[in-house]
């Protein structure tokens, strides 16, 4: 991360109405009016981003500079504990960090938050003023099932969150995607969050499709299959892959590895993107240890740079 903070020192959403006014709550020095963002042009090809928590060492205010030079099309912008906006800071930092990344003609197509309910004020404070500023997207938090006694009990209290974070979301204007996560949680292998989602209308929530999750938890195979189902409310995607390998007592275990290296078909996966002209976010997020940051951020979009060019050029 010194590299990158030393590269600093150098240097479409659903059509209804916007806010007609911007959200002033929690702000510094009393309201500001910031200028919302101009909508970007139509895109052809995915705009290709980092997740900011990989800068997290980079203040804000540059975050946008070194992505721009590095080569990015935007930032899928983390608000979430531990980030450069906290949710409980997103009012006073949110716009600031948006207009920084923005400014330098990058995109913000997508924020990433820990927001599991409706009832979450700094969730609902986070959507208006994405959704001021124009972000057409936002990924929420993860429902875990931990050790519910009822299983589909705890797919009701999912769908009742979902619904109604969902419902803040159409008020300001910004659709959620949800994250097929491993492990514990809910829609780890989308089959269970499909149901849920079968009651809201598709503009507002969709899928953030990660295919190597996918693989890791259904098999090559058993991704494409999920990839199907996911296909026609695919809202973004991240990225990333893994071998398999054995731990010390003889479990296999996921480990994290650059793009292309490891289990996932990614000629098939962009694809099926490029088929049905997918114009989303792909949000790169990674997992492995990195020896140097730069060196792993250049790798990574260059891999996806290849893989768009060829399955979109063959359409």
């Amino acid at each position: 991360m010194a590299a990158v903070a030393a590269a600093a020192a150098q240097q479409q959403p659903p059509p209804t109405a916007p806010l007609a006014q911007p959200p002033t709550t929690g702000m510094p020095d009393g309201p500001r009016v910031p200028r919302p963002r101009t909508p970007p042009k139509p895109r052809t090809t995915p705009a290709v981003c980092l997740y900011s928590q990989h800068l997290i060492k980079v203040e804000y205010e540059a975050v946008g500079m070194v992505l721009r030079d590095l080569g990015f099309d935007g930032c899928d912008l983390a608000v979430v504990p531990g980030s450069h906006v906290p949710p409980e800071q997103a009012g006073a930092d949110l716009m600031r960090a948006i207009e920084a990344i923005s400014g330098v003609g990058l995109e913000v197509p997508i924020i990433s938050t820990s927001v599991i309910s409706g009832s979450d004020p700094n969730g609902r404070q986070i959507l208006s003023i994405a959704g001021f500023m124009g972000i057409g997207l936002f990924r929420p938090g993860y429902w875990k099932y931990g050790n519910a006694p009822d299983m589909e009990a705890r797919l009701g209290e999912v769908q009742r969150e979902i619904f109604g974070l969902a419902s803040i979301g159409r008020a300001y204007n910004v659709a959620m995607a949800v994250h097929n996560a491993s492990g514990d949680s809910v829609g780890a292998g989308l089959w269970d969050v499909s149901g849920i989602l079968r009651g809201i209308d598709p503009r507002w929530v969709g899928y953030d499709f990660d295919p190597g999750f996918a693989t890791e938890t259904a098999g090559a195979t058993g991704a494409a299959v999920v990839l199907r189902l996911a296909m026609p409310k695919l809202k973004a995607v991240t990225v990333r892959d893994f071998t398999w390998s054995k731990d010390a007592a003889g479990a296999w275990k996921a480990a994290p590895c650059p793009l292309g290296e490891g289990m996932v078909d990614w000629r098939q996966f962009f694809a099926a993107l490029a088929r049905v002209r997918f114009v989303g976010p792909i949000t790169i997020e990674i997992r492995y240890p990195m020896k140097d940051d730069l060196t792993a951020f250049r790798h990574d979009l260059d891999f996806v740079r290849k893989q768009v060019a060829a399955a979109y050029g063959a359409v």
